[in-house]
C-alpha cells in the first residue's frame, strides 16, 4: 500500500495555511513591541510565527531585555491587549482572504471524504473560520487550553487527528512554520509545508504556496519522495 492510501484526514493549521491571519498578529505584535520598548525586525516576527500568545510574549521581552521588568499580572495584561487588538482586527477578515487554492482544496477533500481538523496554538480559530465561511468543512478544532506544550511538541497535532478518531499515521499535516512542520513529524504524521522549502526542509513535502496545494499534487510528490 502506498503512503498515500492510508490517509484518512489532514490536520491544518490556521495562520498562513488557511488564510493569512500572521500578518494580523504580526500588527498586533508590534505595537506590544512598541510598547514595551523591543526593537521590531523580520527575525523577531518570524520567531513568534506558530507560537502561543505567552510564549510569543516572553520572546519579546527577552529580546528587548525586559524578561524580568514585567510581573505575571502584568505580563497577563499585555496579552490580553495584544489579543483584544488581534481580535479587532479579525473582525475585519471575509471570505475574500481566504489563501489561493484552499477553498477549491478543501472541496476536494469534502468531497473525497477525508475528515479535517484544526490544530492551531490561537484561541480565536472559531472565530477566525466563522468569518471565512468555512465552519462547516471544521467541526474538529483542537481547544489550545487543552494543551500542555506548544509546538514544535507534538501535543497538539496528536489531539489533532485523535479529534478525528484517527491514528498519526492516517494524517497529513500542513503548516507553514517551521516549528509546526517539527510538530507534525514528532507526531508521526506526513508533514506538508507550505514556503520556503530551506526554512521547512524538515517537512516530507513543500509546497511554494498554497495555489499548488491539491491532492493529485500531495498523492504525485509522495510517490516522488517515497
Amino acid at each position: 500500500m502506498s503512503i498515500f492510501k492510508q490517509i484518512k484526514g489532514f490536520v491544518f493549521d490556521l495562520d498562513g495555511v488557511i488564510t493569512d491571519t500572521a500578518r494580523l498578529h504580526t500588527k498586533a505584535w508590534h505595537e506590544i513591541a512598541d510598547q514595551v520598548g523591543t526593537p521590531w525586525s523580520h527575525e523577531l516576527a518570524d520567531k513568534l510565527r506558530g507560537i502561543g500568545r505567552e510564549e510569543s510574549l516572553d520572546i519579546i521581552l527577552r529580546a528587548g531585555g525586559k524578561q524580568d521588568a514585567y510581573t505575571d499580572a502584568e505580563k497577563t495584561q499585555l496579552a490580553t491587549a495584544k489579543n483584544e487588538h488581534y481580535q479587532r482586527l479579525i473582525s475585519t477578515l471575509t471570505p475574500q482572504d481566504i489563501l489561493p487554492g484552499i477553498p477549491e482544496f478543501l472541496h476536494d477533500l469534502h468531497e473525497h471524504e477525508y475528515l479535517m481538523s484544526i490544530a492551531s496554538a490561537s484561541r480565536n480559530a472559531p472565530a477566525v473560520l466563522e468569518r471565512l465561511g468555512l465552519t462547516q468543512y471544521f467541526p474538529k478544532i483542537v481547544d489550545p487550553n487543552c494543551l500542555h506544550t506548544g509546538k514544535p511538541n507534538p501535543e497538539i497535532f496528536i489531539k489533532g487527528a485523535a479529534i478525528l478518531g484517527l491514528e498519526p499515521r492516517q494524517c497529513i499535516g500542513v503548516e507553514d512554520a517551521a516549528a509546526g512542520v517539527q510538530a507534525i513529524d514528532a507526531a508521526g504524521e506526513i508533514s506538508v509545508g507550505i514556503g520556503d522549502k530551506d526554512v521547512l526542509r524538515g517537512a516530507t513535502i513543500v509546497f511554494p504556496t498554497t495555489s499548488t496545494l491539491t491532492l493529485a499534487n500531495i498523492s504525485g510528490r509522495l510517490k516522488e519522495a517515497a
